[in-house]
């Protein structure tokens, strides 16, 4: 005698069809967060494909057209740009600019790491007293300290050199970095650093071998900040530099909008993209060091 009635096939079959059910729902929300992913991905994007279609647009045709696509395609502008502007080719911008990045991130990430590890390891009187300083620098605005900088750079005869952009990277003056590497190594157990001072290894020895390899996310990430930040820097260079040939990028970009003439409007988009190209390529380059340093910040060990 068979037990099968219609009642239990009827619950054999929902039964059956509930798992497509969800398939089906857990599609349609997959395609509707794609589309919205891609919406998004596309509104970021806009501006820099624009910037970078402008750049084959004439002169004439910005203000006449703000459209994506330039009407009459042309490179000249990207030969205005290599030739330079105010006697100085593109070439001595450029590396002006690599030379602030590079030396910025390298005392940055060396000075800042020094001071984090002192903070993080070493006691010594007035350890909080100073710290809370540090972070007290974070509250002052830079403008409060322009002017007396200004005068002792002068009063060195530094003005017009790299040296005034350059030395304070070198002094730990970045409490933002600062701060981020030595929470970054108050999370690390102390048990490799006494193992280390048993065998004889002093507190250089400890930070160079120990604290600074295992530290590397949050020193990557330091240096992507510091690259971008001294790269897009504006005020400490027109502060400082006075001779074109000194100028780097974004001082060089002011020169192509002279307002007591006519601005050459295609060649102030070409070489805002020419000098975004560096930025771009170093943040991807590193990006997955940025999110490992992010990501760790909340580990403990």
């Amino acid at each position: 005698m068979s037990i099968t009635t219609p009642t239990t096939e009827a619950v054999v079959t929902a039964s059956a069809s509930t798992p497509r059910r969800r398939i089906k729902r857990k599609t349609w929300q997959t395609v509707i967060w794609f589309i919205g992913l891609i919406v998004l991905t596309a509104v970021v994007l806009y501006p820099l494909l624009w910037l970078f279609l402008s750049t084959f647009k004439p002169n004439s045709e910005f203000g006449q057209n703000p459209g994506l696509f330039p009407q009459a395609p042309t490179v000249e502008n990207y030969g205005k740009v290599m030739e330079g502007i105010a006697g100085v080719p593109m070439w001595r911008f450029f590396l002006n600019s690599l030379i602030l990045a590079v030396s910025a991130v390298v005392g940055t990430v060396l000075s800042s790491a020094l001071a984090a590890y002192a903070f993080a390891r070493v006691q010594f009187k007035g350890l909080g007293v100073l710290f809370a300083a540090m972070i007290g620098t974070l509250l002052l605005p830079f403008h409060v300290v322009i002017i007396p900088q200004y005068i002792i750079f002068n009063q060195l005869g530094w003005v017009d050199t790299f040296i005034p952009l350059i030395l304070p990277k070198f002094l730990a003056t970045e409490a933002f970095f600062v701060f981020l590497l030595v929470q970054f190594i108050r999370q690390m157990p102390r048990d490799m650093d006494e193992a280390a001072r048993i065998d004889g290894a002093g507190h250089l020895r400890i930070f160079w071998s120990i604290i600074l390899p295992l530290i590397k996310p949050a020193l990557i990430t330091c240096a992507i900040f510091s690259f971008i930040w001294a790269w897009n820097d504006f005020l400490g260079p027109l502060l400082y530099l006075t001779s074109p040939e000194n100028y780097p990028l974004p001082i060089a970009l002011r020169l192509y909008n002279d307002q007591t003439s006519s601005s050459d409007y295609g060649a102030t988009v070409t070489a805002s993209f020419v000098a975004l190209l560096p930025v771009l390529l170093f943040f991807v380059v590193f990006q997955r060091f940025l999110v490992d340093g992010v990501a760790t910040q909340g580990l403990k060990g």
